[in-house]
């Protein structure tokens, strides 16, 4: 059984989980309309849907856990973005954000003493420094780009297979 204290901690990462994707799919419908991005597109739409499967994740674990799991009410994402970096750096500071998010709940459960739940926090842990690091590596790549509009091509044509290895490199 969930101790409330960590119910309601889960709950709220349940509320960022979905806000997650709701910034990413405004990232996604915006980029759709810009011209010859379609593979970055489908990167911030293929996000919007990884997020949600985080927040249904969790969901299903509180539920499982005997706890109520609350589908939050959700606040308007920003829907248009100066350039690619931009929305590539709040993707970056997002993605730290949700770091900070989980590591607090880690926190919450070793004080609740609640094990089980520290465990399935582990996947999030290990996700987050995948995220990190490649949001970091997308933005590092966008730096080397500048306004060059062939290296901006070759980020969109690769960006649908980026993978980030243990060291940080793309794939």
């Amino acid at each position: 059984m969930l101790a409330k204290k960590m119910q309601d901690a889960l709950n709220e990462q349940v509320r960022i989980e979905a806000e997650s994707s709701q910034v990413y799919l405004a990232m996604a419908s915006w980029a759709e309309i810009q011209p010859g991005v379609d593979n970055i597109t489908a990167f911030f739409y293929r996000h919007s849907d990884e997020e949600r499967m985080h927040m249904l994740k969790l969901i299903h674990f509180i539920n499982e856990r005997g706890g109520f799991a609350v589908v939050p009410a959700l606040p308007q994402p920003n829907l248009t973005f100066p350039s690619l970096h931009h929305a590539f750096k709040q993707l970056l500071e997002h993605e730290i954000f949700v770091s900070e998010s989980i590591n607090k709940l880690v926190d919450i459960a070793l004080q609740e003493k609640d094990y089980a739940t520290h465990n399935f926090l582990q996947w999030y842990v290990a996700e987050q420094i995948e995220e990190e690091a490649l949001a970091r590596t997308i933005n590092d790549k966008l730096e080397l780009i500048g306004d060059d509009k062939g290296g901006l091509y070759l980020l969109d044509r690769d960006i649908l297979n980026v993978s980030v290895t243990g060291g940080g490199t793309m794939e």
